[in-house]
Parts: structure tokens; C-alpha cells; sequence
């Protein structure tokens, strides 16, 4: 009986055995999903760094293209902020009016934009600060989440008051009638034109003409006013005044810009540029012929 028993006993033991030692050798499936978990959420977590640092570059490319900066300047510091915050694959394809871009390897997340950027003014001060913030960059000073604030709050930049814009228009005006030979009366002349100028293209110019009939129309205006005050006595050569007065119109900046990106090899974007200054060149050429034929006519054919 005590054998039987205890045969009986090794037996449901053996059993016991065999029943627990399969649940120890199997896997822990929970600590797999776990560690998958683990590595997809930084997978996840480097494909967003790669993308923010890619938005950022991007957004610095937008402020420096849209305030007249040349193709080569933002090509450069687009690559200047992948290279320092480990994106590698980016790649920039930059025209006059747009931005696109490409990042993706097999050790990186694919990522491609485009953004388009309307042919617009100058604002030099904000292509210097984002300049300054790229070399900053470089030094150290930011995170990417603090440079895409810097760059956030240069593209919000406040620009110069109009009464500002307006006074300077009449200085230069003035500044540059004198650097062609005028005088003080001329001067004085070319002051009041720039001023009267400035006000055209913030008040009627801007918000409500194309970039065509504006220049027309500012052309003309300047030498409208020019020519009634050489003919009320106020200056002597209408010629320096009418020159010193049209200065604010012409678009200089952007015309070298596309002469330098001609030279760069960027032959799309310089024949751009330099299509559309040679338009407002032409259109201020046609406001300025107009205006002197009607003076002339006014003045019963007498020349100016």
C-alpha cells in the first residue's frame, strides 16, 4: 500500500513538473511588446525632432527669400541648420518665389514641403538678424525649439512707421539729387516730390493699384511735381530733380540680387529678378514720358 502510494504521489508530482516547466520556458510576451512599444516611441520621437528641425530650417528659408535675400544665402543657411541638428538627407531646391524641400533616408523619416513666396518687398534689417541668429546657432546658443522662436519673433518684426518710411523717402530723394549735380532749390524739390511720393505707395499705390499701374502712376506723380516747381521758380534743373525723386521707386536691391544669383548659377531665379526690376524700370519710364509730354503741352510747347 505504501508503495502504491507512493508511486501515486511521483506521479502527480511529474505531472505537477510538467505542467510548470513549459510556463517558465515560454517568452515574456509582455516584455517584447513593451520593448517594441519602447523603440516605436522613438522612432516616432526622432521623425518628429527631424521634421520640427526641417520646419525650422524651412521658416528661416521663407523670411530671408520673402525680404529679399539671394538664392545662394538661403540655400546655405537652410543647410547650416540640418547639418547642425543631425539631419543629413535635407535637401533645398530654392526659386525666386518658392521653397522645396526633401529630407529621407534609410536611417531617417521622409519628409518633403513646398511653400510658395510671392515676389514682395526689401526688409533688409530682418536677412542681417536672421544672418546673425545662423551664426549664433552654430556657437551653441539654441535649442531647436528656441531657434524656431527666434525666427518666429524676427519674421514678426515690426516695420519702420510709415511717417518714418515717408521722411526718409524725401531725404534720399533730396540726397540723391544732389549727388547728380542739383542744387539747394533742386534739392528742396526732389524733398517735397519723395515726400509726396512715399505717401503715394502707402496710401493709394500699395493697397489698391498692381505693381505696374503703381509705378506708372508714381513715376508720373514725381515728375508732375518736379515740373511745377521748376516752373514756379522752385530749382534750376529738372532733370537732377525729376532723377533724385524716382530713386524710391527703383527696385536696386532686387536687381543686383538677380545679377548675383546669375552669376551664382541660379539662371531661373536671376532671369526672374531681373525680368521683374526691368519691368519697374520700364513702367517708371513710361509715367515719367507721359507726365513731361503733358507738361509740355501744358506749357504750350515750350520745353522743359
Amino acid at each position: 500500500m505504501n508503495q502504491s502510494w507512493e508511486k501515486e504521489k511521483q506521479r502527480e508530482n511529474g505531472a505537477q513538473v510538467e505542467n510548470v516547466s513549459p510556463k517558465k520556458n515560454r517568452p515574456k510576451a509582455g516584455n517584447m511588446l513593451w520593448e517594441e512599444n519602447i523603440c516605436q516611441r522613438e522612432t516616432e520621437e526622432e521623425d518628429s525632432r527631424e521634421k520640427e528641425v526641417l520646419e525650422t530650417a524651412l521658416l528661416a528659408g521663407h523670411i530671408l527669400l520673402e525680404n529679399g535675400a539671394e538664392i545662394s544665402r538661403v540655400e546655405e543657411t537652410f543647410d547650416r541648420i540640418c547639418r547642425h541638428y543631425g539631419v543629413k538627407s535635407g535637401s533645398a531646391f530654392v526659386l525666386s518665389n518658392g521653397i522645396f524641400i526633401t529630407a529621407g533616408s534609410e536611417l531617417e523619416g521622409y519628409f518633403a514641403k513646398v511653400q510658395h513666396i510671392p515676389v514682395s518687398g526689401t526688409h533688409l534689417n530682418r536677412v542681417a538678424a536672421v544672418n546673425q541668429l545662423s551664426r549664433e546657432m552654430e556657437e551653441g546658443r539654441y535649442s531647436i525649439g528656441q531657434l524656431k522662436e527666434a525666427l518666429d519673433s524676427i519674421k514678426n518684426m515690426p516695420e519702420k512707421r510709415k511717417a518714418m518710411k515717408v521722411l526718409a523717402s524725401g531725404v534720399g530723394s533730396a540726397a540723391f539729387c544732389h549727388l547728380f549735380g542739383g542744387d539747394g532749390w533742386d534739392m528742396a524739390a526732389a524733398l517735397l516730390a519723395g515726400l509726396l511720393l512715399y505717401g503715394y505707395i502707402l496710401f493709394v499705390s500699395g493697397p489698391y493699384l498692381s505693381k505696374i499701374v503703381g509705378n506708372i502712376g508714381g513715376g508720373a506723380l514725381v515728375t508732375f511735381v518736379c515740373g511745377f516747381c521748376f516752373l514756379a521758380g522752385l530749382g534750376n534743373h529738372l532733370n537732377f530733380m525729376i532723377i533724385g525723386s524716382i530713386m524710391p521707386l527703383v527696385p536696386g536691391v532686387a536687381f543686383t540680387n538677380g545679377i548675383r544669383d546669375i552669376a551664382d548659377g541660379d539662371y531661373i531665379s536671376g532671369a526672374v529678378r531681373m525680368l521683374d526690376a526691368i519691368l519697374v524700370f520700364f513702367c517708371i519710364a513710361i509715367g515719367v514720358g507721359m507726365a513731361i509730354s503733358l507738361l509740355t503741352g501744358f506749357t504750350g510747347g515750350v520745353p522743359l
